[in-house]
């Protein structure tokens, strides 16, 4: 397991070579990263990123969302997968936006989680992104790095790869660590061809050291 020491180093090193990494979804303010966001769930923000432009000019608000019909908003995420789902959950979501918050997207992480289609990744993201609070969401790149390196174990749910995280960074790292994490493993430590022969983390990493070890000797 990585030290404390040792994660901050990796978490620096990543910035070295990501300097400008970020939320890579499309949106202008806090509603349309909320929507981005669950439209991204077993998605990629590429595709996500074709679709949302024009459907925010077509949905402005909760309000648009709630007033459109099912058959309407389900045609405009069409491309989407699961866009059946994601339309019903948008529609709960807009409702209860206008219900109990006015029309606005609540900061609150918990109460983000009440929120139709909103797990604690997309809390996390929203409430980073959008309202600048300190958080790390935890998707399938941010546990893939963490557990490759070592910063957490193998076996670690998604919850103790956060809490983990949390624990091995100072606060003030945490929301930039998450994009961080993700620019590497979503264009240097990929799932299938991680780049380690060129990876500046290769000597603190376990599974690199391993993969590379197993290339020498195959």
């Amino acid at each position: 397991m990585l030290s404390k020491r040792d994660t901050v180093h990796a978490i620096d090193t990543m910035e070295e070579m990501f300097p400008d990494a970020q939320c890579e979804l499309w949106h202008r303010n806090a509603f349309e990263l909320l929507v981005a966001v669950i439209l991204s769930a077993q998605c990629t923000d590429a595709l996500v990123n074709k679709v949302t432009p024009h459907l925010f000019e077509t949905y402005k608000g909760p309000e648009d969302i709630v007033a459109s019909s099912s058959e309407d908003l389900e045609q405009a995420i069409r491309s989407i997968g699961l866009y059946r789902n994601k339309a019903k959950n948008l529609k709960k979501m807009s409702h209860s936006l206008l219900t109990q918050y006015n029309g606005n997207v609540p900061a609150d992480r918990d109460a983000l989680m009440e929120l139709a289609g909103v797990g604690r990744k997309t809390a996390n993201v929203v409430a980073s992104v959008a309202f600048d609070l300190p958080a790390i969401a935890v998707d399938t790149h941010v546990e893939r790095v963490s557990k490759r390196l070592g910063i957490c174990r193998w076996k670690d749910s998604v919850l103790q790869v956060e809490k983990t995280l949390m624990e091995k960074l100072p606060e003030e790292k945490w929301s930039k660590s998450h994009h961080l994490l993700i620019f590497f493993g979503r264009y240097h430590c990929k799932a299938r061809n991680p780049s380690c022969p060129a990876c500046p983390l290769l000597s603190i990493c376990r599974e690199g050291q391993k993969r590379m070890k197993e290339k020498a000797t195959g």
